[in-house]
């Protein structure tokens, strides 16, 4: 672990040195998380992934395309554990 002293810019940002940055594989335009943990601040990469989100009409679109019986539907939820 290494550590070094930032400087806080007046508009709140920090400058992470090229050796952590290239170590911790993050690049111009990468995504950091900050966490106050404890009275510190913990910077990690992050991943930002895309979130699609469904409309009801959707959902209830793909539950008339689903070509399960009810019966069939249920002794698969039953094989994973699921109670109907």
């Amino acid at each position: 672990m290494s550590r070094q002293t930032l400087i806080v810019s007046s508009r709140g940002q920090v400058t992470l040195p090229a050796q952590i940055r290239k170590r911790l594989g993050i690049e111009a335009g990468g995504v950091v998380a900050a966490e106050e943990r404890d009275g510190e601040l913990v910077l990690r990469p992050a991943v930002v992934m895309e979130v699609e989100t469904y409309s009801d009409d959707d959902i209830r679109r793909w539950d008339g395309e689903d070509r399960l019986s009810p019966k069939e539907r249920d002794r698969i939820l039953r094989r994973l554990g699921r109670r109907p």
